[in-house]
């Protein structure tokens, strides 16, 4: 892997009443259900990307004090590492709703053992992990199923390790 670019993600776990909150992407976006969350910008700390990505996503109001940290992935892709910290959250204002419909068509409420179909892969792991208390896990791309066979010894393209 070439990838050197770190990128530091967080993501929301909202409760109410049981049930967790997921978008709805619209088709560009891939059309799957996520959460709530985005890039930590320069300067700025997990908890506050948070309180400022679920204003701009979901219109909801959050304070640091009611965010806590449950889960942290690794995942690597060809051009970078991803971290990504999970919070959840049980106190929040406003009313929930998608405030960017270029990337989201809709939010709704699900229940942890009632997931949708369309979640992501990613978010369906996290959740996976974090409900069985892992506080790390790693996202591995599934190998291709193309992909010629490594021999002891080799490293990818068959080069020598």
């Amino acid at each position: 892997m070439a990838a050197s670019n770190i990128v530091f993600k967080a993501r929301l776990i909202l409760y109410d009443k049981g049930k967790i909150l997921l978008l709805k992407q619209t088709k560009p976006q891939g059309g799957n259900y996520t959460l709530v969350g985005g890039n930590i910008e320069n300067g700025e700390y997990a908890k506050q990307c948070l309180i400022r990505e679920s204003f701009e996503e979901a219109g909801i109001l959050l304070k640091e004090k009611d965010l806590h940290l449950v889960h942290v992935l690794q995942k690597n892709t060809d051009k970078e590492i991803r971290l990504v910290l999970y919070f959840k959250a049980y106190l929040w204002e406003g009313k929930a709703r998608s405030r960017e419909p270029q990337k989201f068509k809709e939010v709704n409420w699900f229940e942890l053992d009632e997931l949708p179909r369309n979640l992501t892969g990613t978010v369906r792991h996290v959740l996976d992990q974090y409900r069985h208390g892992h506080m790390y896990s790693e996202f591995k791309k599934k190998k291709s199923a193309n992909k010629k066979p490594m021999l002891p010894g080799e490293g990818p393209e068959g080069s020598a390790v």
